[in-house]
């Protein structure tokens, strides 16, 4: 098991370092918006190149962003009747759910689309569109990004189990979740903040006086 969980972390390492940088994608898309409307505006032309370039930024960044969001537990859940049940029946349904669901779903998206990816690099498959761009780099964020989704559903799948057998912490709580030394730490900095202010009133209103 503890073989496993270092494979759990090192998929978590992986994921939060795509995420991480992931920003930078939208980052590139928006500016490349913002600097093709303005290019369309003064000089009344444009680049499909550049409309695709766009499409293009979007699509890995919300492809290979997926691993992280699932890391993170920020996919879409309904919790009507899971978040009344119990702590260890939510865990054996996700462990249903990354076994028999996402891991099969994302192994069938790998074979359909793999081929077709290696197709379009073979032979260099062009947009349709006047000074578009090759089709490949798009469609490879398919398989990347269901493979870093897939790598992740693997480490929750193996949080799970080590939760029921006693060896891991519970893994349902999102990430984002602050510790008690957080949580303190805060507190003090609100509690500092206040009397700060205190002090601030007081000063105002002995100089009115």
């Amino acid at each position: 098991m503890q073989a496993l969980l270092a494979l759990s972390r090192a998929i978590d390492r992986l994921n939060a370092f795509v995420g991480k940088y992931c920003i930078w994608l939208i980052f590139a898309a928006t500016f490349i918006s913002a600097a093709n409307a303005i290019v369309r505006k003064v000089f009344d032309t444009s680049s499909n190149a550049f409309l695709e370039v766009q499409w293009y930024l979007f699509a890995w960044s919300f492809l290979i962003a997926a691993g992280y969001t699932l890391l993170h537990r920020e996919h879409v859940r309904i919790d009507v009747i899971n978040s009344r049940l119990s702590k260890k029946v939510q865990v054996w349904i996700d462990i249903l759910g990354f076994a028999f669901f996402l891991t099969p779903l994302c192994l069938t998206i790998l074979w359909l689309t793999t081929p077709v990816v290696m197709q379009m690099i073979q032979s260099g498959e062009m947009s349709g569109n006047p000074g578009g761009l090759i089709r490949w780099p798009v469609w490879m964020a398919i398989p990347v990004g269901v493979t870093l989704l897939l790598l992740q559903g693997i480490s929750e799948l193996i949080k799970r189990i080590a939760f029921l057998t006693g060896d891991g912490p519970d893994p349902t709580g999102k990430l984002g979740d602050k510790s008690a030394e957080e949580e303190l730490a805060e507190a003090l900095r609100a509690e500092a903040e206040r009397k700060q202010l205190e002090a601030l009133a007081a000063q105002a209103g002995s100089h009115k006086a």
